[in-house]
């Protein structure tokens, strides 16, 4: 894959992007389900709950009505405030890479579904807040869920006026549907939860299989 000497901003998804928060998310979903008498022995069978907004997931997978959704994220927040936000491990390479993006000059944002207060305190919590510029999720009312809504703010909070210079990336096709609602580019990552063939039909700009792609992909760091 060529080097990309056009991008300045580069934005990046959280889940399943820069860590593998599998093990917190599932837990998390199965505490709220069996709050609501509905049990989910299997935590594999939860994984499409980690990336897209959970009010979608919970009403695609078990058409909660609104009353019933909103108890699900009570249920949910309950135990991901109280430990599943830290069940959590950042992906091998990360911090070197969002390290060599900074020092190379790159303006680095969060662009995530979670909520902002949650995605502050995880990137926090690995020190890799310092990082970015900017960290934009969803509201705690549910609103901006969208990641097209989120990329939209952080175009405003940044000013950003040049967006084929920005990029976003992420695992899931959300990601790439939200950059493409924004006219951005987009790269969709497959080491975390989207197949090829998810982030190939949503229209992903490219594609990478492993961390260490970076690398060759931004020219700024390809030789550090």
């Amino acid at each position: 894959m060529d080097t990309l000497n056009n991008y300045e901003v580069i934005l990046f998804d959280l889940d399943g992007t820069l860590t593998d928060p599998k093990e917190g998310i599932t837990k998390s979903v199965q505490y709220a389900l069996g709050k609501m008498d509905i049990t989910e022995n299997n935590l594999d069978n939860l994984i499409p709950f980690i990336g897209p907004p959970l009010q979608v997931t919970f009403k695609e997978i078990f058409q909660f009505n609104e009353q019933q959704l909103e108890e699900a994220l009570q249920f949910y927040r309950q135990r991901f405030i109280e430990k599943g936000m830290y069940e959590n491990e950042v992906y091998e390479g990360i911090p070197e890479l969002l390290h060599q993006l900074k020092n190379a000059g790159y303006q680095l944002a969060i662009a995530t579904s979670k909520p902002t207060v949650f995605a502050e305190q995880i990137l926090h919590h690995f020190k890799l807040h310092h990082y970015f510029d900017c960290i934009m999720g969803s509201e705690l009312d549910g609103t901006r869920t969208s990641k097209g809504a989120v990329i939209e703010e952080i175009i405003k909070q940044l000013k950003l006026e040049n967006i084929a210079q920005c990029v976003m990336i992420g695992d899931r096709s959300h990601d790439i549907i939200g950059a493409n609602e924004n006219d951005m580019p987009s790269i969709g990552v497959t080491f975390g939860y989207g197949s090829r063939q998810e982030l190939e039909k949503a229209g992903a700009t490219h594609i990478i299989d492993s961390v260490s792609e970076f690398k060759n992909l931004f020219s700024r760091i390809s030789h550090t």
